[in-house]
């Protein structure tokens, strides 16, 4: 499965087809099922499910006929278990892969093992049990890293892994094993199959770091390579990653492009989106965007990717009972998984919100623990952004040395970084719930700039108080 891993599915499939079709003619069936496993295995997982399904039953009826006990029923046990877990059926998900393990185990089968402990670990996340599901992650990728696997099952239990880890905020394991993947693509670098997802997983990486020219190009570079592959809808995430860390440099225009980029394939371009609208002063047009994600969103984890912008967003248009809602919310979320990035998250929100409401003294405790975490994990945009934060709970306490430490501090790494919004919400010149409560030189507050502005385009009192949710 050579051509597989070099990129080039058309001619994988075709070399599969034929060495099926040549172990039928050898009297081979067992070996011709396997051939016919794998075959639906990467159809399915390219969205052709008509010709995967179809191949996946005639493996089967082989298997069947032998009657005999054999490492390829322990395949075709592990693609029903796939079938459940996406179709949303973690808990039976698992019992079929758990049984498919049991018969790599017996063959010695290290591809099904590894394979088979990855749709655990996930279904394992999907039921909230965290750290089941990454315990039989790291046994996966023991192996994967450990050179026992075959390239394909390799690449796959490499970016099945760093896409479940980065689910459930594992940032550490991410970014470990992130590592470890470009590190194999590397050592093959005529093969394009994974090197694509390597690049967006860096990406990622390289935006929480702080590197976000390098984040940038890594993405550009991830979606380059999979649309050159064939493989457009698998290259949305990596156009909304590009979107991302424009958005937060303030160029709108390239923002704009990629998200539409990410949307043509397939991919919502929430939060993300919604934060750009908010940014240009469209806070209605962003919270409707974000009801509506949060109304189709009904995985737990998935909601956690769109509460901590859909509390931003409700507290720039002044909505504060939807923002504590979703605060309280994420707050749960995070109680159930015992993860430190979304610890973080959560905290911010509730501070932010106590803040709103004129509570600074409960905030300070919530915004200085989110601070030290995202400290501790090295991401230094997201703890200047708790400390912009932290500098108006300062002030409203009358601490106005704190205010200006705080707020120095999160200027800086704006700076450095050339987080062009957050420069200017600081400076009081942009919606958004962390605005600086310095000396504003008109004396108006940022609510009340909001009216003015609105007032200025001509609207009426009515308008006004629909887009303001008053």
């Amino acid at each position: 499965m050579c051509e597989l891993i070099l990129g080039r599915d058309t001619e994988g499939i075709r070399t599969l087809e034929r060495a099926h079709h040549a172990h039928l003619e050898s009297a081979a069936p067992l070996p011709a099922a396997r051939s016919a496993f794998w075959l639906g295995f990467r159809l399915t997982a390219a969205g052709e499910m008509g010709r995967g399904t179809g191949w996946l039953a005639r493996s089967q009826r082989l298997v069947d006929d032998c009657g005999q006990d054999c490492a390829e029923r322990g395949y075709l046990t592990l693609a029903d278990a796939r079938r459940l877990l996406e179709s949303g059926d973690p808990v039976g998900a698992r019992g079929l892969a758990s049984e498919a393990e049991r018969i790599g185990e017996r063959f010695h089968e290290a591809d099904l093992l590894a394979l088979a402990r990855s749709v655990q670990g996930h279904a394992f996340l999907r039921e909230l049990r965290v750290d089941d599901g990454l315990r039989l992650f790291d046994e996966a990728m023991v192996s994967a890293s450990g050179g026992e696997l075959s390239p394909v099952t390799t690449g796959f239990v490499y970016c099945s892994v760093i896409w479940g880890c980065q689910q459930v905020y594992a940032l550490d394991r991410a970014r470990e094993w992130t590592e470890a993947l470009k590190t194999w693509c590397d050592a093959q670098p005529d093969g394009v199959a994974f090197s694509g997802h390597c690049q967006l997983h860096r990406s990622e990486i390289l935006q929480l770091e702080g590197a976000w020219s390098d984040a940038i190009e890594e993405a550009r570079r991830a979606s380059a390579r999979l649309v050159a592959s064939l493989r457009e809808g698998e290259a949305a995430p990596a156009f909304y990653q590009e979107a991302e860390v424009h958005r937060l440099r303030g160029e709108v225009d390239e923002a704009e492009k990629a998200y539409r980029e990410a949307s043509r394939w397939g991919w919502d371009p929430q939060p993300g989106l919604a934060l750009l609208r908010l940014s240009q002063g469209r806070a209605g047009e962003a919270k409707a965007a974000m009801s509506r994600a949060l109304a189709a969103a009904t995985d737990r984890i998935k909601r956690t990717r769109l509460l901590p912008a859909h509390v931003e967003i409700a507290l720039a248009a002044g909505d504060l009972e939807d923002a504590r809602r979703s605060a309280r919310e994420l707050d749960e979320i995070a109680r159930s998984l015992h993860a430190d990035v979304l610890d973080a998250m959560a905290a911010h929100a509730a501070g932010a919100v106590a803040l709103a409401e004129g509570d600074a003294r409960s905030a300070l405790p919530l915004l200085r623990s989110s601070f030290e975490t995202w400290r501790r994990l090295g991401a230094p945009y997201l703890a200047a952004r708790v400390r912009a934060a932290l500098s108006g709970a300062c002030r409203a306490l009358g601490d106005e040395d704190g205010c200006r430490l705080e707020r120095d501090a999160a200027r800086a790494v704006f700076e450095e970084l050339g987080a062009a919004p957050d420069l200017a919400r600081l400076d009081g010149d942009a919606p958004g719930p962390e605005r600086s409560t310095g000396e504003r030189p008109h004396g108006l507050t940022p609510r009340e700039l909001q009216v003015l502005r609105l007032v200025a385009t001509g609207k009426t009192n009515r308008t006004i108080a629909d887009e303001l949710f008053l």
